[in-house]
């Protein structure tokens, strides 16, 4: 299955998860008896299906923790991530919708603000051990346009969509004064075929025109905003 196909099927889910319980058609143009009222159930009879009837779970291949920082808001002095804070960890599809139908989206966040989705375990620092030796591929948007990609970007990342999905610590969606920018963080940075892979799939996923560019960690400790791109799709 394709990731337009495997994107389609989370999409479902989440109807499923607002209305897990929808009439079915074959119910609705079922014929009557006589003398039977149209909508009538047996209680009984009504009361052992809902007892009978058990909601499983979608678990996810790994799970996911959302986390917040807004760096405009600490003192100068604080050490960088000092403001980040976890704020939820999820495993299955339907906690993730329900975390996502009520966070805010990029376009209603602050400027200053980011929000991350990363695998449990993993901290979206550069000196996390699993990010330490690693990069990020970045996407830019104009300010308050980047909802759509974000949600793609983070179905794709808990639906397992890239082929080489193990390199993937996670993504963060940063608002700033003019733009938004969301940023692919990957473990390896020095894995060429690894990244040009993770950086094409993407770029397709989010069906992005512009060129992207993919940055060691490395680079930007050093460097900062000097830090020029390693790998381009």
């Amino acid at each position: 299955m394709g990731l337009e196909e495997n994107l389609k099927s989370m999409n479902i889910n989440e109807e499923e998860n607002k209305n897990p319980n929808p009439n079915t058609k074959d119910e609705e143009d079922g014929e009557l008896e006589e003398g039977e009222i149209a909508g009538e159930e047996d209680d009984t009879t009504s009361s052992s299906l809902k007892k009978g009837v058990v909601e499983q779970p979608h678990p996810l291949e790994h799970s996911w923790t959302f986390w917040f920082d807004n760096a405009s808001a600490k003192s100068k002095q604080a050490p960088w991530g000092s403001s980040m804070r976890a704020i939820y960890t999820f495993s299955t599809i339907e906690q993730f919708w329900s975390l996502y139908n009520n966070i805010r989206h990029p376009s209603k966040l602050a400027v200053g603000e980011d929000f991350h989705c990363f695998k449990d375990k993993i901290e979206p620092k550069w000196e996390d051990p699993v990010c330490a030796n690693g990069g990020k591929w970045t996407v830019v948007f104009q300010k308050g346009k980047s909802d759509t990609s974000w949600l793609y970007t983070l179905l794709a990342l808990i639906g397992e969509q890239f082929e080489y999905g193990d390199e993937i610590c996670g993504a963060v969606v940063n608002v700033r004064g003019k733009q938004d920018r969301i940023a692919l963080w990957t473990k390896n940075a020095a894995n060429e075929t690894a990244q040009m892979s993770i950086g094409k799939q993407w770029k397709e996923l989010l069906d992005y025109n512009d060129t992207i560019g993919f940055i060691f960690h490395d680079d930007a400790k050093k460097l900062d905003r000097s830090a020029k791109n390693r790998y381009t799709v």
